[in-house]
């Protein structure tokens, strides 16, 4: 990505800060989005990463050039940003690579009321974007006179009103008796979800709270909850939780250390709305990666699974079409449509917590309970840049893969949305077969299609 060929990916814009994401872009990014969307206030909040105040203030002002009012709010997880513009009746964008590490950063915009963007108002945006960004053909236009400049202000009551949300989701039910570890991965759940699970009586612990702006992600989190599987069992605790950079997504852990991922906790969630007549039309939303285990489960409980390609976004899209309440994807990222804006990693904490001390199960029985996944194999193959045609370029090799497969295998090949990565997954009814398949295929995209070093 150059700040000439800016593209959005599946969770808005996202690369090295500084170098590709660098002040001046977010400047201009903040003027064409202000233009596109057309709200006079905005809601900005970031994560702990050290490039995100750089960034704050450059995408501040580039609202502000445009006449807007700008909230600056701060550390706090996407979710929570987007429901402050959902009450504020504000447009809102996020500063955060969410489970990238700390030399990256990006941007991602929630329309009025705190909705994701569809992919035309993107289109619009980076329309305008090109229009502003010097080059050979183009120069920026004059910045607006001076009566029309935006003011920006900072909120300080963000975390307390968003907090005192997540608490009221339990109704009259709290969680006394129940021991939680929290995994906050350095990130922007730090200064809420502790506050938040001892306000309803766990008995909490938390990790890595605190950020030095480098830290966020690092061995921790959702992207690697090794020490939060320890620090359960050492602990005796029921289960540990844990979210990524921007508190939008959530891994589990049982009393014993073994890992609830994102079909899982959709397969718990959809049989126990089920049971109690909230889950709308019998119907879960997931994307493509999500487990053929899944589909099976909801297949046998009499729950109708919709797909969509890979992205929240697209999930989000699927729910509000269908006026449905519950989907997400494997990674974590669980939405609760009548609860949330988006995906919300502390909310879906919160649940599955509730869950577990309701039915007096332990999560790790509600989880073998809910489905069987089916082996899986994903393979990350490093590019150049993306190839968006992918799955077409290969799909001589594809086929020959599923005929190997047989009808219990599954094969996706896609490029990452956030990444300079082509993604290879296989799903077969053992882990060899899968491996053997997964392995061949991203073979093939290494040798065609793989990075190449300089020279």
């Amino acid at each position: 990505m150059t700040e000439g060929h800016l593209r959005f990916g599946t969770d808005g814009v996202r690369g090295p800060a500084n170098t590709e994401l660098t002040p001046e872009l977010a400047l201009a990014l903040g003027r064409a989005a202000a233009v596109v969307l057309d709200c006079p206030r905005w809601v900005v909040g970031r994560d702990t990463r050290l490039s995100g105040p750089m960034l704050e203030a450059a995408l501040a002002a580039g609202l502000a050039s445009q006449g807007v009012q700008v909230e600056m709010v701060g550390i706090l997880p996407t979710p929570g940003v987007a429901q402050l513009a959902d009450w504020d009746d504000a447009a809102a964008a996020v500063i955060s690579a969410s489970h990238n590490p700390w030399t990256d950063n990006g941007i991602k915009f929630f329309s009025r009321g705190g909705r994701k963007l569809s992919d035309d108002t993107e289109q619009r945006i980076e329309a305008v974007l090109s229009t502003l960004l010097v080059s050979d053909n183009s120069a920026p236009p004059p910045p607006r006179e001076e009566e029309n400049v935006g003011l920006i202000e900072h909120r300080s009551d963000a975390v307390d009103r968003y907090g005192s949300h997540l608490t009221a989701m339990l109704g009259d039910r709290d969680l006394r008796g129940l021991h939680v570890v929290l995994d906050c991965a350095h990130g922007a759940a730090g200064p809420v979800a502790g506050r938040v699970f001892e306000s309803l009586g766990a008995r909490t612990e938390v990790l890595n709270a605190a950020s030095d702006g480098r830290d966020i992600n690092a061995g921790c989190g959702s992207t690697d909850p090794r020490d939060l599987s320890r620090a359960v069992v050492a602990g005796g605790a029921d289960l540990g939780l844990a979210f990524d950079g921007d508190a939008d997504r959530l891994i589990a852990v049982a009393h014993d250390g073994s890992l609830v991922d994102g079909d899982h906790l959709m397969a718990m969630f959809a049989a126990d709305m089920d049971l109690r007549g909230e889950l709308v039309d019998h119907t879960l939303v997931v994307t493509v990666m999500s487990n053929l285990g899944l589909r099976l489960a909801c297949e046998a409980a009499g729950i109708t699974v919709i797909t969509t390609p890979v992205g929240d976004r697209h999930v989000l899209d699927a729910l509000a079409a269908g006026g449905y309440v519950l989907g997400g994807e494997q990674s974590g990222h669980i939405i609760f449509a009548d609860r949330a804006r988006t995906g919300d990693g502390i909310l879906a904490g919160l649940l599955v917590a509730d869950l577990v001390r309701r039915t007096g199960v332990p999560l790790r029985q509600l989880a073998e309970r809910s489905m069987t996944a089916s082996p899986q194999v994903l393979v990350n193959v490093e590019v150049d840049h993306r190839h968006p045609r992918i799955a077409e370029e290969l799909a001589e090799e594809i086929r020959a893969a599923e005929r190997t497969l047989g009808p219990r295998g599954r094969v996706l090949v896609r490029p990452s949305g956030t990444e300079p990565l082509i993604r290879v997954m296989v799903e077969a009814p053992t882990s060899q077969l899968a491996g053997e398949v997964a392995d061949g295929l991203a073979g093939t995209v290494e040798r065609r299609f793989g990075r190449r070093p300089p020279g």
